[in-house]
């Protein structure tokens, strides 16, 4: 039974407001979800519905998404900006108590970066990651490949290509209507029931493009040994058209003993497959310590 559902405002470090959701039971183990691009915390709405029973939720709109204020610039939405965010969510909300963090899409990128920070080691109990790989991990591959000496420009296209980045027709595009036919899109490539369009789809889509140009290109060719400080589960869909299978092999080496779980979907997992990953979340955090 639901027993908390409360709307929570969140200063930031450079004086923004953050918007949280604390929902479930008001004791008991905290899962922590943090949502991707061009989404916002709703995107969580079926996997919580299911999961509230049994744990304390948090979920919070990224900056620049759904209630969360913006910053003024890209250097705002840097991965030691969205790090310095989620402390201080888990400070205010759980401040005693470690959390099982869930990230999907840019989501996932940026949890990746918690979930690898060594001040945060006791602080996180789980990372569950749903088509979103670690930058950082992506740029070792490419070197790894011999791609390091490609352009900047070569290596962005092909993340942009791989991670569905609409920065390279800019705002204008959500401007000119995408905002308004987002949800018969998603609908279209998911093959999934239109849903009703969220009022802040204009302002997630325009200001998330920020994330990518802040992080992308520093992070894939400056990349840093980044490693797993608490067990990971790795969900794959296998039918993701925007986050390709070789963006997520070998993560083994910053991960060991990572648990990788495979379904037949395609990249909205959360909207497409509710269920399996309440359940995959579910069973996550009872096996492991």
């Amino acid at each position: 039974m639901k027993t908390q559902d409360t709307r929570i405002n969140i200063p930031t470090t450079d004086g923004l407001r953050l918007s949280a959701l604390v929902e479930g039971k008001t004791k008991g183990p905290t899962l922590v979800f943090v949502h991707g691009y061009p989404d916002n915390l709703h995107v969580w709405d079926g996997v919580v519905a299911l999961l509230e029973g049994r744990y304390r939720i948090i979920r919070y709109d990224v900056r620049g998404a759904g209630s969360s204020d913006a910053p003024p610039s890209t250097r705002g939405y840097r991965l030691t900006q969205l790090l310095a965010d989620f402390r201080r969510v888990i400070d205010t909300l759980s401040p005693d108590a470690p959390v099982h963090l869930v990230g999907h899409d840019w989501g996932s990128i940026q949890a990746w970066e918690f979930a690898t920070e060594p001040a945060l080691k006791g602080r996180i109990s789980h990372f569950t990651t749903i088509s979103g790989p670690s930058l950082d991990h992506i740029g070792h591959a490419l070197r790894a490949q011999g791609l390091s000496r490609r352009t900047p420009r070569e290596l962005a296209a092909s993340w942009y290509i791989g991670a569905f980045h609409l920065p390279l027709l800019g705002p204008a595009v959500w401007k000119l209507g995408l905002a308004r036919q987002w949800p018969r899109v998603l609908a279209r490539i998911e093959g999934l029931p239109s849903a009703a369009r969220h009022s802040t789809q204009l302002r997630d889509g325009v200001n998330g493009i920020n994330l990518y140009r802040a992080n992308v290109l520093p992070r894939l060719l400056r990349p840093r040994a980044r490693h797993a400080i608490a067990p990971v589960q790795l969900l794959v869909a296998s039918k993701d058209a925007f986050v390709k299978a070789h963006l997520l092999a070998g993560l083994e080496q910053w991960a060991p003993g990572l648990q990788r779980e495979s379904i037949a979907a395609r990249h909205w997992l959360p909207l497409s497959n509710p269920q399996w990953m309440a359940d995959k979340i579910a069973d996550f955090n009872a096996a492991s310590p």
